[in-house]
């Protein structure tokens, strides 16, 4: 397996490196980034501010990457049809999916350990997207990394790597 990161408008450069050693440890595969791509236009809702996800992943679906797997990151407040925002999106058919930092920040963005707390966040949602790329639902295990995410405190709860049962079900 190969992972390629995609960056969708201005991304951290710090930030990249550290989501692409994490994912390299826990996929134990390579991890590539890619040249940015920039945030479409007719993605973006001005009525609610937000960029609509699947036109995102429109993006990413087109996009000439060398790999297995693609994961966007992008600092884009991004929603979907009947949710008010996604920290992440997928689709495991076409093998791409898609993350957004713009949630995973507290509101004290300054307090000290933010920056530690918005990467491990940050390597969570992109397991999870991951998964889901790689053939796995949602879990019922608050811990796996699998669990659905409604909040913040439900991606802090849960642990950056598979359970028990969603580890045997991964499809390589």
């Amino acid at each position: 397996m190969n992972i390629v990161l995609v960056p969708i408008g201005d991304i951290d450069p710090g930030a990249l490196q550290q989501l692409k050693g994490g994912l390299e440890t826990i996929f134990g595969c390579p991890v590539q980034i890619d040249s940015p791509l920039s945030l479409p236009d007719d993605a973006f809702d001005r009525a609610r501010g937000q960029y609509f996800s699947n036109s995102l992943l429109d993006l990413l679906r087109q996009h000439p990457h060398k790999s297995e797997h693609a994961l966007g990151v992008t600092g884009a407040d991004i929603y979907t049809h009947g949710l008010n925002f996604l920290f992440g999106q997928a689709d495991g058919i076409n093998r791409v999916a898609l993350i957004s930092l713009s949630r995973l920040k507290d509101e004290d963005s300054a307090a000290p350990g933010e920056e530690k707390l918005l990467y491990a966040r940050m390597l969570k949602e992109a397991v999870h997207e991951l998964g889901h790329t790689l053939g796995l639902d949602h879990c019922e295990d608050a811990k796996c990394v699998m669990h659905f995410s409604n909040s913040l405190a439900d991606t802090d709860v849960k642990g950056n790597y598979f359970c028990g049962r969603c580890r045997p079900k991964l499809i390589e």
